[in-house]
């Protein structure tokens, strides 16, 4: 089903690696790897964070992609060069498109460490210089399905008010039993486990693994003891991924 060479087959899932950027904040990162050392275009890189009271990221530029931030412990505040100010608790979401240009700093909110999710996501050629934008979501605000066996909250896709330049789905996933995740034929994604273990297509699953796809398809996730991940899916753009530090070109 995962047929890009780079890792094999018979590869996935792979586990995440941890990385430490900022002021010393330490990060589960799902690619670029040495594991998985490629992007999966539209997707930059994707990594879970977690910000100690004393750590986190000063002002510092972005420019070329989107951003979605995904809150899963805790309180992170934001502030940026368009004079945004706001604080993103648990099960709460942000998006920033950077464009040609945006300046922010992230820092645990309360004195307390914090955990989320990263994403980011590449603009097409053509919108690499769009006026740089902000936006964010409550948890009541992202629809929650409950279905035979899961509840899934969608971040990004139909209903949320979190949107990208790029077609794109992000789910926030609680599988109690079992959950199909399909994705469209031609669109690159991957799902990553956030908390328990379980199994997806019969292969063991659990916190911070990652199963990535380039060509869609359907993967059946099964648990027995609960298992919570994210499954992110979107359309290539079929252009090179040029990334430079917090720049992507």
């Amino acid at each position: 089903m995962f047929t890009d060479p780079t890792p094999t087959d018979a590869d996935w899932p792979i586990a995440g690696e941890t990385v430490r950027h900022g002021t010393g904040v330490n990060s589960n990162r799902a690619f670029p790897t040495s594991g998985f050392p490629a992007n999966l275009d539209p997707f930059v890189l994707f990594e879970r964070f977690y910000i100690e009271p004393d750590t986190g990221f000063p002002m510092h530029p972005h420019k070329g992609f989107e951003i979605v931030s995904y809150m899963i412990d805790g309180g992170m505040d934001h502030a940026d060069s368009l004079g945004v100010e706001h604080t993103a608790r648990e099960n709460e979401a942000m998006r920033i498109t950077t464009g040609g240009g945006i300046r922010h700093s992230e820092f645990p909110a309360d004195g307390a460490a914090c955990n989320g999710l990263q994403l980011w996501v590449n603009l097409p050629r053509e919108k690499k210089g769009v006026e740089p934008d902000y936006v964010d979501a409550s948890a009541a605000e992202l629809p929650t399905r409950e279905l035979d066996g899961a509840t899934v909250t969608t971040v990004v896709g139909d209903g949320s008010p979190i949107e990208l330049h790029t077609p794109m789905t992000y789910l926030d996933v609680r599988v109690a039993d079992g959950w199909t995740w399909s994705v469209p034929d031609g669109w690159a994604g991957f799902c990553y486990a956030v908390a328990g273990s379980g199994t997806v297509d019969g292969r063991a699953f659990g916190e911070g693994d990652v199963v990535p796809t380039r060509s869609g398809g359907e993967f059946e996730v099964a648990t027995d003891e609960g298992l919570r991940l994210v499954a992110v899916a979107g359309r290539p753009h079929n252009e090179p991924i040029r990334q430079q530090g917090p720049f992507v070109l």
